[in-house]
């Protein structure tokens, strides 16, 4: 389990720098409400994106961005829901992005993937 956590921290790391490098602006990491966690919260263009980011180092149960399944997406956009309710101006349009990371066994990024628009 706690190597899974090192994994997941990692790839907030990874997937932050990565966002950025594709002009996104972070606002947030780790946005936390008692229903759960949103990962970044970041505008691109007139979007306010809230993301998700999957690493995993095999695939060996599947692509990364499929562990993003209609139960998270769920939880997700509650907490989006609570994040834009708590800010005064949120005349943004939303967007759900999955950002999703293979690493190698040293932390090497093998791929990464910005999933845009990846759930509604």
């Amino acid at each position: 389990m706690l190597n899974n956590k090192l994994t997941g921290k990692l790839g907030e790391e990874i997937a932050v720098k990565h966002l950025k490098d594709n002009g996104y602006i972070i606002i947030q990491k780790n946005y936390r409400t008692k229903y759960g966690e949103i990962d970044i919260i970041a505008k691109d263009d007139n979007f306010l994106v809230f993301v998700e980011v999957k690493a995993r180092r095999s695939q060996t149960f599947g692509y990364p961005r499929e562990a993003v399944d209609v139960y998270k997406q769920s939880r997700i956009k509650n907490i989006a829901s609570l994040y834009l309710a708590s800010k005064k101006n949120s005349n943004f349009k939303v967007r759900f992005d999955v950002v999703e990371i293979i690493l190698d066994n040293n932390d090497n990024v093998k791929s990464i993937l910005i999933i845009k628009d990846a759930f509604d």
